[in-house]
């Protein structure tokens, strides 16, 4: 295990990382070493009803957790439910949202959802003091992907540590059902030094290019994607083509492309699907990110080879 230092040091501000590089830059698939257990799992289950229309859940924030951003490099991370990033919160149009926030740091926190609520539910005034607790409630509105992160000042020191998450917005009449993926792109500056050291889906650098993404063959795909660091991302699969709806707010796709530009804080819905099997790369296409860490792959597999690798677990 390196330390933070080591890691800067060897990483330098600009160029690809030693250690991401040397072990991942396009090495395959099968070849890949990072922990199973601390992997993110980008699958949704299929949307349910609320009960009685209510979707609660309670978050606990906790300081200074140390999280594993790439393989073995480690960073005392601020988390959600101990995630990083935050437990995606999943809801229907016109559902009540009830989030109660438990601040068990050190320092007082809050949560802002991105969407439209009342003054006093926007996660600004209502700072959750060390200890405390706050439920905050709103109809969830309107539908698409809405970040939620901690807004308390200095906020973007409160992102950067690791407070986000996704929401997602269902319309009342659903969506065509699909194999759905929740993917938060995201980065970490370890040394503080204004520059990244390591971009990740879901929180950790290359876990998706140690552990590839199954899919079927033919099966229809659609990832919810969020950019939550302050540059731009560029989501881009190898080797298809995308139906694009912007911000998920919408059930036309505004366009069919490989690549989007995805602004700070921009979110959009992707939807697909692989004709062909093999190992195929999604990254991002700004190449720096992609070399330090914001690629993975999806193995996509025959509809046969899925069952019998089911069955031989």
């Amino acid at each position: 295990m390196i330390s933070v230092e080591q890691a800067a040091r060897a990483n330098g501000h600009h160029h690809p990382p030693t250690l991401g590089s040397g072990l991942y830059q396009y090495e395959h698939p099968g070849r890949r070493r990072f922990d199973p257990q601390q992997v993110f799992n980008p699958e949704l289950p299929p949307p349910t009803p609320a009960p009685n229309g209510i979707r609660e859940f309670t978050l606990v924030l906790e300081e200074d957790q140390m999280h594993e951003v790439a393989p073995g490099v480690k960073m005392p991370a601020w988390t959600f439910n101990g995630s990083l990033p935050g437990p995606v919160l999943r809801a229907t149009e016109g559902d009540t949202i009830r989030v109660t926030l438990v601040n068990k740091g050190r320092l007082p926190h809050s949560i802002h959802f991105h969407g439209i609520h009342p003054a006093k539910m926007d996660g600004v005034f209502e700072i959750v003091a060390p200890g405390a607790q706050f439920t905050y409630e709103f109809t969830a509105a309107p539908f698409g992907i809405m970040p939620y992160h901690c807004h308390t000042m200095p906020t973007s020191q409160h992102i950067h540590n690791g407070l986000y998450g996704m929401l997602i917005i269902d319309p009342k009449q659903g969506r065509k059902p699909m194999r759905e993926l929740a993917m938060v792109m995201s980065a970490f500056d370890l040394d503080r030094d204004g520059e990244a050291d390591f971009y990740a889906w879901n929180g950790r650098a290359f876990q998706y290019a140690d552990h590839p993404v199954t899919l079927t063959r033919g099966e229809l795909v659609r990832m919810y994607v969020l950019n939550m660091f302050e540059e731009r991302m560029v989501p881009h699969l190898h080797g298809n083509m995308y139906q694009l709806y912007p911000s998920g707010t919408s059930l036309q796709p505004a366009e069919y492309t490989d690549v989007k530009t995805l602004n700070i804080a921009e979110r959009a819905v992707l939807e697909f699907q692989y004709d062909f099997p093999g190992f195929y790369m999604f990254q991002c296409h700004v190449s720096e990110h992609m070399e330090q860490g914001l690629m993975g792959w999806f193995n996509v597999v025959e509809p046969k080879a899925l069952v019998a690798q089911k069955e031989r677990r």
